[in-house]
């Protein structure tokens, strides 16, 4: 639907990132819909392994990164990239600093920051992987919490391959993100059933947490 929308408003065909290891089965999707509807569905279509980044522009990269469900998962940060002076050559003149890059001099460093960062499907195990810490410190991380009250235990929701909210709570300390975007809640509950549950987080994560629950 995505991708027929861009199609039909004529904009750029978008760039999809997904597993290396089912980019061949997507693309065979692909094919089908176009078989079925004889359209053309231009993209893009990327496969990246965990720890593997590409770059979207030349100042915005992502990067995969490691989640734990019931098969094979990833998820992925989107870092923004920016060239930044280097302190010893802050407050120079703007002629000195010219003339010393035309010299070669390198006057400047790159500076990668995580700005958003999406789980999909995953247990919570990904918070305590030390390889992950980058989307702990994303600006905004979207992240599942698929159930959200003690009518299910963390057991259950570990079995199933998902996050229960009381984890979150539990590692409340991990998280340095600005916001915390939940996602991916079981239909046994009602959307005010889900913000009551989220209003209800304690401190540090009351008031940055937040539940999408548009169209839920």
């Amino acid at each position: 639907m995505y991708v027929a929308t861009r199609g039909l408003y004529r904009m750029k065909p978008p760039i999809i990132i997904v597993p290396k290891a089912i980019k061949e089965n997507v693309e065979m999707l692909f094919q089908v819909h176009r078989a079925m509807d004889e359209s053309e569905l231009k993209h893009n279509l990327i496969g990246l392994n965990v720890g593997e980044e590409f770059y979207l522009r030349k100042d915005l990269k992502v990067r995969a990164f490691r989640t734990y469900h019931v098969i094979p998962s990833q998820g992925y940060v989107v870092y923004s990239v920016k060239q930044k002076l280097k302190q010893e050559y802050v407050g120079l003149p703007g002629n000195e600093i010219k003339n010393l890059k035309l010299s070669g001099v390198e006057i400047t460093y790159t500076m990668t920051t995580p700005e958003i960062a999406f789980t999909g499907d995953t247990m919570s195990d990904f918070i305590v992987d030390h390889t992950n810490v980058d989307a702990l410190m994303a600006r905004v991380l979207i992240m599942e919490s698929t159930f959200v009250d003690n009518t299910v235990t963390v057991e259950h929701a570990r079995e199933y391959g998902h996050t229960h909210l009381s984890e979150i709570v539990s590692h409340a300390d991990r998280f340095q993100n600005k916001a915390i975007l939940l996602i991916h809640f079981s239909a046994r509950y009602t959307t005010d059933e889900i913000q009551e549950a989220v209003s209800a987080l304690p401190p540090p994560l009351g008031g940055r947490v937040f539940a999408l629950t548009e169209g839920f």
